[in-house]
């Protein structure tokens, strides 16, 4: 009698899960229905104040609707561009890991820097952000760091980010204040339900525990509960330490495993990796996706999609639409 009541709970709460699954992708199909409503009307109202502008000879009027036009456009191009987000991992959460290359301790600052501008671009869209990763640089910096980024379409956008990020600045840590470039790498894969059944044989892992090192805060552990689990046969390497307990961090480092064992079966199948992760380049010259330039000018450009700004501050805090964007379109022409 106990077995099948467990059997029901269990069936209940996969049924629960699947309902509140379901809920979410139609509460996102009525959300874009409602933009799209929003913005006919926003488009019928410009019109109004263009023929108002027009018959009445009013300059302040048509002011106005240069300035709601120039807002309309930008909702329409990122409407637009939403609608490019049909990939069959789009809609997933992301889980995105920062790792320095090149540099010594001026990347590590800059893995910082890019942590602060991804979490920046989330917090302004919307998304949650949960540190599951994060080791902390012998000086300075971050060595490492992996966050979760739950929302609608996390995945979809931040897919564009995977890559080398070069830094070209002058050094805050150089007491001749010299110039410096600084390597980092951005890696981006979906969020993996557990409706994808991925075959990990027990065999196959070694397991290690270790002493949280957290930024600060109530996450820091005082014992052994971090977990880092190697795949043994790929050379796969994931790591959790945000959890309070031992056993909840190696559940979501097998997450983590399972996301990045069906990434790699993903790649097998295509003829050309780069498809979900992009070709895989060393953390150095020649092979970054974008550059940051701080000096002797200011500009960030991505070299895939040619996109570029002279707002290197904007892009710091998190302002990386236009270059999300421009890769999506990139990417469909392809």
């Amino acid at each position: 009698m106990q077995l099948e009541e467990v059997s029901m709970d269990n069936d209940f709460w996969l049924d629960n899960e699947r309902a509140q699954k379901v809920l979410q992708e139609l509460k996102g199909y009525k959300d874009t229905i409602e933009k799209y409503e929003k913005l006919c009307a926003s488009f019928e109202d410009i019109l109004v104040l263009i023929d108002m502008a027009k018959e009445e000879e009013d300059l302040e009027l048509a002011q106005e609707a240069q300035e709601e036009a120039a807002t309309f456009k930008d909702k329409y191009e990122n409407m637009l561009i939403a609608t490019m987000l049909d990939g069959e991992y789009d809609r997933n959460n992301a889980i995105l890991e920062l790792h320095p290359g090149a540099g010594g301790t001026e990347s590590c600052d800059w893995v910082s820097m890019l942590f602060r501008m991804y979490t920046r671009w989330a917090d302004a869209h919307g998304y949650k952000v949960e540190v599951l990763d994060y080791l902390e640089g012998d000086e300075a910096g971050i060595k490492s760091v992996t966050i979760q980024v739950t929302g609608e379409n996390a995945y979809g956008y931040l897919k564009s980010e995977k890559g080398i990020h070069r830094l070209v600045r002058i050094s805050p840590f150089d007491s001749s204040g010299r110039r410096h470039t600084s390597f980092a790498s951005c890696d981006v894969i979906p969020e993996i339900t557990d409706e994808i059944v991925i075959d990990i044989k027990p065999d196959d892992l070694r397991i290690d525990t270790y002493r949280s090192t957290g930024a600060g805060g109530q996450h820091i552990n005082t014992t052994d509960s971090a977990v880092r689990i190697t795949h043994l046969p790929t050379g796969i390497v994931v790591q959790c330490q945000n959890e309070r307990s031992q056993i909840q961090n190696r559940e979501r480092a097998m997450q983590m495993l399972r996301a990045k064992l069906h990434e790699k079966e993903e790649e097998e199948r295509m003829d050309k990796i780069d498809g979900i992760r992009g070709e895989k380049k060393d953390i150095a010259w020649g092979s970054q996706i974008r550059s940051y330039v701080f000096h002797p000018y200011n500009m960030v450009k991505d070299h895939r999609t040619t996109e570029e700004t002279g707002n290197t501050s904007a892009v710091m805090d998190g302002d990386l639409d236009r270059f999300m964007n421009a890769y999506l379109g990139w990417i469909h022409q392809k």
